[in-house]
């Protein structure tokens, strides 16, 4: 499988890079590899031992090779030297220069959280939301409150699909008020598209945070992070009821795979154009966090 996306800044159609292509394959295209899945791969311990491994000073080894191979730009990085890094936790979760990722100034532009390959709907049906074509979940699992679900029906979704290439901190999409933060417990299937293809209602399934957030121009915000394979800790960076900036650190992923999916009450945003067009013809979009990537409805 070809995971193909738009590259925003260019316009340009691009293939994905994937790391672990053969084993994610295998793992979830073979009937051999399905059973592992399920006895294995999906554990909590297996995720926490494998994120262990990668805070071991012995991990570093990997960097260099990992940076070539995705072609990262380690200018962007506050460390640029891969020797810098404690081990490769230390590199995955690595912060950037304030410089590297310029947030939208526009008061009623919508920033985007994070980096990563984006999808976008609006008019979303609670009971059906999408995860990718064919396939459907109730937000009422996902975030485990049916009542609180219904106060969505008819709004927006944003996913970003974070690949174990990019940078890995989340941050705000708009001044406002930090609520309250639940966690959820689950397993940790991959986000790939391989695996989205294959597993029914995979984000209700895996590990997840939601945080309510009272943005300042697009009203509540249900913004949630959702683990992966070998993502054993997502860490909020912020106290609940604190008040944040847009582009203000929120949280990160230790290793691994993972999304974040933000969704809207109706009326509140409007998704910029580009974005919905390529999502309806299937394809993801690279974004960036800091640009902006919806506005204030009026």
């Amino acid at each position: 499988m070809r995971i193909m996306y738009i590259e925003r800044k260019t316009g340009e159609l691009k293939e994905e890079k994937v790391p672990g292509r053969v084993f994610l394959q295998w793992i979830y295209g073979n009937r051999l590899g399905k059973l592992t899945l399920w006895a294995l791969v999906k554990r909590k311990w297996v995720s926490k031992c494998y994120g262990k491994i990668q805070d071991r000073p012995f991990s570093r080894r990997k960097i260099q090779e990992f940076v070539s191979n995705q072609g990262i730009d380690m200018t962007e990085a506050e460390r640029e030297n891969p020797e810098d890094y404690h081990s490769f936790n230390d590199f995955f979760c690595r912060k950037l220069k304030a410089k590297a990722r310029p947030v939208a100034p526009e008061e009623k532009t919508l920033a985007s959280p994070a980096d990563g390959k984006l999808l976008a709907y609006e008019n979303i049906d609670r009971e059906e939301v999408v995860q990718i074509k064919g396939l459907h979940y109730s937000l009422g699992e996902l975030i485990g409150d049916k009542t609180l679900a219904k106060a969505y029906q008819g709004g927006s979704k944003i996913i970003i699909r974070l690949a174990p290439a990019d940078y890995h901190r989340f941050h705000f999409p708009d001044n406002g008020v930090v609520g309250s933060t639940k966690k959820i417990k689950g397993s940790y299937s991959s986000v790939n598209p391989m695996a989205l293809e294959k597993i029914i209602r995979l984000y209700v399934q895996n590990k997840r945070d939601i945080t309510d957030f009272m943005s300042e121009n697009f009203g509540e915000i249900l913004y949630i992070e959702i683990g992966a394979t070998c993502v054993g800790t997502i860490i909020q960076s912020v106290e609940e009821h604190q008040r944040v900036e847009k582009g203000e650190e929120k949280g990160y992923f230790a290793f691994g795979g993972s999304t974040v999916i933000l969704f809207f009450k109706e009326g509140k945003v409007k998704i910029h154009e580009d974005l919905l067009e390529n999502t309806k013809k299937g394809l993801e979009t690279m974004v960036y966090m800091g640009e902006g990537i919806g506005e204030k409805k009026r």
